[in-house]
């Protein structure tokens, strides 16, 4: 076996790994998109920057539906709709919040369940959410009061020569 059927070999094989890794990955999103008997719900956000159609729904911590539309309402907000597991009763004063899974990780809606005794039906909205936190904005503001730390050092340092 000659060098170059050699690399060609490992280049194939790194290849079908990556499609393997590529095919799992996306298993975990949205397998069950418009299940029959799921109650849909809107939630209506600000911003859900990165929230994807598929995008899980959880509930302490628990996949509890998923993200199965999304659109701009006449005051240009975002109303995401979830479709919810048939078995899992939301109370209507429940609140959404759309959440990231790690620093760069994928969007999704986590549920805090509230405390009436009256349940979500299918067309009914959560109006208390909570909108994505952008990244960028918290590294910018990392960065921001950092840079005011140091300036604030340095003129201490200035004041005490």
């Amino acid at each position: 076996m000659t060098t170059e059927t050699r690399e060609q070999l490992i280049g194939a094989v790194m290849l079908v790994l990556l499609v393997a890794l590529m095919v799992f990955l996306n298993q975990t999103r949205d397998p069950q998109a418009g299940a029959t008997g799921e109650t849909r719900v809107e939630a209506l956000f600000g911003q859900v920057d990165g929230l994807g159609l598929g995008a899980e729904v959880r509930m302490g911590g628990v996949r509890i539906g998923s993200v199965v539309d999304q659109r701009l309402d006449a005051g240009y907000r975002a109303v995401v709709t979830l479709g919810i597991d048939p078995g899992v009763s939301l109370p209507k004063d429940s609140s959404a919040s759309v959440q990231t899974d790690g620093l760069f990780g994928g969007k999704f809606v986590i549920i805090e369940p509230g405390f009436e005794e009256e349940t979500l039906a299918s067309g009914d909205r959560i109006t208390r959410t909570q909108d994505a936190q952008v990244v960028s904005e918290i590294l910018d503001l990392i960065i921001s009061e950092g840079r005011a730390a140091l300036a604030e050092r340095r003129a201490q340092a200035g004041q005490a020569k």
